[in-house]
C-alpha cells in the first residue's frame, strides 16, 4: 500500500522564513566556514532538525540563502514587468542600474549583499546554484533592453560583451562595500542620482555607439557567411 505523503506543517513557510533570514545574517557577519548551524539554530528559534527538515542540510541552506540573496538584489518578476511596461529601453536600462546602484548605497543591515559580495571575492562549489537557477533568467531579460537600444541580436556576442561592461560598473560598487580601497571609495559617498545618471548615460552611449559599429559591419558579415 503506498504510504501517503507527509502533510506539510501549517507554519512550514513562516519557520523557513525565519530560518533563511537567520542564517543571512549570520552567514553576512561571519562567513560561511563560521557561522554554525547551532547559533543558526539559535537565532531563528528552531532546533537544529528544522534546518535539515526545510533545507536538507548545511549546504542546502547556504545555497538557499546564496539564490533569495541575488532575489533581493533583483527579482526577476519585477525585471520582467520592467522589460514588459511602456518605457522606453533606455529608461529600463536606467531602471536597472538605478536599483542596483541603490543596493550597493544602502546600508549595512541589507545582508544579501554582503553575502553576495563575498561569494564573488571567494568564489565557492555553492556559486553553481546562481548560474541554476537565478542568473541565466534576469540576464535575458537585460540583454533584451540592451538589444532594444543597440539593434545588436541577444544572441551575438558583440551584446554579450556589451552587458559586461554595463553590469560590471555595479558590481564593482557592490565589491566596494567591503572596504576595498581605490577610486570606488569616493564613489560610494556620492549621491546616488549622480551615479545612476553618469553610469546610465555610459552604458547607453556605449550601447549606441557599438550598435552603429555592428549596423557598419553588417555587409562584412554578410559576405564571410
Amino acid at each position: 500500500m503506498k504510504k501517503a505523503a507527509r502533510a506539510p506543517r501549517p507554519d512550514g513557510e513562516a519557520t523557513r522564513a525565519r530560518i533563511l533570514e537567520a542564517a543571512g545574517e549570520l552567514f553576512a557577519a561571519h562567513g560561511y566556514a563560521e557561522a554554525a548551524s547551532k547559533a543558526i539554530a539559535a537565532r531563528a528559534e528552531v532546533d537544529l532538525a528544522s534546518i535539515n527538515y526545510h533545507f536538507g542540510s548545511r549546504s542546502g541552506l547556504y545555497q538557499a540563502v546564496l539564490a533569495e540573496a541575488h532575489r533581493r538584489l533583483m527579482d526577476v518578476a519585477d525585471l520582467q514587468r520592467l522589460a514588459q511596461s511602456r518605457l522606453a529601453a533606455t529608461d529600463k536600462l536606467r531602471a536597472v542600474i538605478g536599483h542596483l546602484v541603490g543596493n550597493a548605497l544602502s546600508g549595512a543591515e541589507n545582508w544579501h549583499i554582503s553575502v553576495l559580495t563575498a561569494e564573488i571575492l571567494a568564489p565557492s562549489s555553492h556559486i553553481q546554484v546562481l548560474f541554476e537557477s537565478e542568473i541565466p533568467r534576469k540576464i535575458a531579460v537585460v540583454m533584451a533592453i540592451a538589444s532594444d537600444i543597440s539593434g545588436i541580436p541577444q544572441d551575438d556576442p558583440a551584446l554579450q560583451r556589451c552587458l559586461l561592461s554595463v553590469i560590471a560598473p555595479c558590481l564593482l560598487l557592490q565589491i566596494g562595500r567591503r572596504g576595498v580601497p581605490g577610486p570606488v571609495q569616493a564613489m560610494l559617498r556620492m549621491p546616488a542620482e549622480t551615479l545612476v545618471d553618469h553610469l546610465s548615460r555610459f552604458a547607453i552611449a556605449g550601447l549606441e555607439a557599438i550598435g552603429r559599429d555592428y549596423a557598419d559591419s553588417a555587409p562584412t558579415r554578410r559576405k564571410k557567411k
